[in-house]
């Protein structure tokens, strides 16, 4: 049995992994400030972001769930795997060697891989085994139906498709030869098993790699070619696994997540063929699903892709423009006009409001798919296609008019009766209305007609009222605008209003008053910048100089953790033993304080109080937590020296306070001599103090 990583392992792999670029895969993020990226939780459902990552420490929080941790944790939470696996996972990422302490029940070794990554890996030389497949005798089919649907063989090699060959097991045969057990073949779902053994889950078929936003191939989507197929269905995608979510995975994701984060827009299809064309006619946000319908689980990954924070709490919802592009935000579903498609459009009415705003459909004459319009009347005509794409409720509504004769006055009374259904549907109260209007109008029918069959239907349907419009305050911003080279924090009535921000916005403990705000930025200006903390001063801290519950435990988990850590100290090394001191009573609370926003002027490049780190991969997100403490800008040791004046000052105040309460009760003699001189010479160190760090004292 294998024992744990070692220790220096560990730390190798937390140096290097580069938590903003493992965040942004899946989640697109924007500076806050201070070093500090946000963006939509990936772990809960939300609209505004509320999901914090500082890169330059390697840690996250969510303030909407609670949760948050460091570069393992996310993992563990994203991967749904345990700890050890999340560091081979991320060595794996990094090519570093794990090596793992002797267990006592036989030899170490070295790493040979999680069952995740092993999956992993066994999908990567299936796709590769595929590909290499198609070019021979046997998938000359396969050629001819990508061939015939005016795909080149540079067009096949960019999208990665292959050629599943007939017979029982050439692909099991392959993954064994390569040192893939049957389990692993079996759990990555490229088998099935039978009587006498395992067998291909793909034969005979046309395949796609479906991968992750991060380019890992997680299945396989594939197309019959033969009449003999044992199997009927023309299509078949790899059956759920642990990599493998059908309801969670969007083929071309990984092609189109650049393009959508930056158009903001991005084109949904029913087809791997119809990605194909799409991308091939310049329509580069084109994704399709895997088998299913398109559900809520899809909706949460494109909405974290195209989610837009440019307003800070004010939910932006609706088709908003989009700076350099020819089109406003949104979604487009590429439904057939026939009755299917009608379905699939109904369907979609169960997302979000907000998500749906932004829906739209696109419908091709004569019904034609993407792939077939590109076939039949070229690139330009699938551009058209999107740019004609008309607002989702629109779509829909019209459909069920357009069924009718509006001449008649029973055609009039029918559509209505059709329409009410679909706009009793709309959540929002400010849109269902609205369509109610658009509707009555087109019809010809009186409007309070029309909204009383519609507020029918709504009591009948049970349809919960929403408000997509509605601002978000808890997280309200109102960052000082800032221009480069300035402090936008030298304001005092600036820098006030964010400290008392971060405290009417952290969970842990709800108070606002000078003594909590300072011992709530000391302790965040510890864990963000340790080098700040003048050690001699530090030196003078005790546990009595914090009044603050959770801060009284945490400057005691400060100790447990060895106190200030040295200079050489790596970045994630300081956080994770803080973490480990502190336990699962102070997680949060850590987290929080180590995403804070600090009263701190930034870089010139907008990302706050965290000078570029010359030993850090990453560019715009910071990169990898540093190997090394950063040093302490001036500004950083100025805000640090100050708040440690506050606590000392304070903690000469109560002593001064207790000793002359304590005199006061004192008949007159020695003891209250003795006890006078006390007093005299911590008010002496207490104006020392503050001549020191102001130029004055206090009378």
């Amino acid at each position: 049995m294998v024992g744990m990583i070692k220790k220096e392992d560990v730390e190798k792999v937390r140096a290097a992994a580069d938590l903003y670029d493992i965040v942004s895969a899946t989640v697109t993020l924007k500076p806050s400030g201070t070093g500090t990226f946000v963006g939509l939780c990936p772990f809960h459902d939300e609209k505004t972001g509320s999901f914090n990552v500082r890169p330059s420490l390697g840690v996250w929080h969510c303030f909407g769930c609670g949760l948050g941790g460091d570069v393992f944790k996310y993992v563990e939470q994203s991967e749904n795997i345990d700890f050890r696996e999340a560091v081979e996972l991320l060595a794996d990422k990094y090519h570093i060697e794990l090596h793992y302490e002797n267990s006592g029940n036989g030899p170490a070794r070295e790493n040979t891989g999680s069952k995740r990554t092993r999956l992993l890996e066994a999908c990567e030389e299936a796709q590769r085994f595929f590909v290499s497949q198609i070019l021979t005798k046997e998938a000359l089919p396969a050629r001819k139906l990508l061939g015939g649907r005016n795909f080149s063989q540079a067009d096949c090699e960019r999208f990665g498709c292959g050629y599943a060959p007939q017979g029982w097991d050439n692909l099991v045969r392959h993954l064994a030869s390569k040192g893939f057990t049957q389990k692993e073949i079996l759990d990555a779902g490229l088998a099935r098993q039978g009587q006498r053994g395992i067998y291909d889950y793909f034969r005979g078929r046309v395949t796609w790699p479906i991968r992750d936003s991060t380019g890992r191939t997680l299945g396989f989507g594939a197309r019959k070619l033969y009449e003999d197929d044992q199997i009927a269905a023309k299509y078949i995608n790899t059956p759920d696994t642990q990599l493998y979510r059908k309801t969670q995975v969007l083929y071309g994701i990984d092609l189109a997540k650049s393009a959508i984060v930056k158009k903001r827009q991005v084109v949904i299809v029913e087809g791997y063929t119809d990605v194909m064309a799409m991308h091939l006619a310049g329509i580069d946000t084109a994704i399709a699903t895997c088998g299913t319908a398109f559900g809520a689980e899809h909706a949460k990954i494109v909405r974290r892709l195209i989610a837009d924070d440019s307003l800070g709490a004010v939910q932006l919802v609706g088709p908003l423009k989009v700076k350099d592009q020819p089109l406003s935000s949104r979604i487009v579903f590429t439904f057939d006009g026939d009755a299917a498609g009608q379905k699939a459009a109904l369907h979609a009415f169960g997302l979000d409001s907000a998500f749906l705003s932004q829906t739209f459909v696109a419908v091709a004459d004569d019904n034609l798919d993407p792939c077939d319009l590109r076939i039949e009347r070229g690139n330009e005509a699938v551009r058209s296609l999107i740019a004609r794409a008309k607002p989702l409720y629109d779509f829909v509504i019209d459909a069920a008019i357009s069924r009718f004769d509006l001449t008649y006055t029973p055609g009039q009374v029918g559509a209505m009766k059709a329409v009410a259904p679909l706009v009793a549907q709309i959540r929002d109260r400010s849109l269902w209305d609205a369509y109610a209007r658009k509707s009555a109008g087109r019809i010809g029918v009186d409007l309070e007609v029309m909204r009383r069959e519609v507020m029918n239907a709504r009591r009948q349907m049970h349809v919960r009222d929403e408000d997509a419009y509605a601002p978000k305050h808890r997280f309200e911003r109102d960052e000082p605008r800032v221009e480069p080279g300035t402090n936008p924090y030298a304001n005092p009535a600036t820098r006030k209003a964010l400290e008392r921000r971060d405290a009417a916005e952290q969970a842990y403990f709800k108070i606002d008053d000078a003594v909590f705000i300072a011992e709530q930025q000391f302790m965040a200006v510890l864990i963000q910048v340790p080098r700040a903390i003048d050690r001699t001063m530090f030196g003078q801290l005790t546990i009595d100089h914090f009044m603050t519950s959770v801060f009284r435990t945490l400057f005691q988990a400060i100790a447990a953790a060895g106190g200030l850590p040295s200079d050489d100290t790596p970045q994630g090394l300081w956080m994770h033993n803080l973490t480990k001191a502190g336990g699962p009573m102070l997680n949060q609370v850590i987290n929080e304080l180590a995403v804070m926003s600090l009263p701190l002027p930034g870089d010139d490049g907008g990302n706050g109080a965290q000078p570029p780190q010359s030993n850090v991969p990453g560019g715009v997100g910071g990169g990898a937590a540093a190997v090394q403490l950063r040093p302490a800008t001036p500004e950083e040791q100025r805000y640090a020296t100050e708040l440690l004046t506050r606590l000392l000052d304070m903690g000469f105040m109560r002593q001064i306070g207790l000793a002359k309460r304590r005199m006061a009760q004192l008949p007159d003699g020695e003891e209250k001599i003795t006890l006078l001189g006390q007093i005299a010479r911590m008010e002496t160190a207490r104006k020392d103090l503050q001549a020191q760090i102001y130029g004055n004292t206090v009378g």
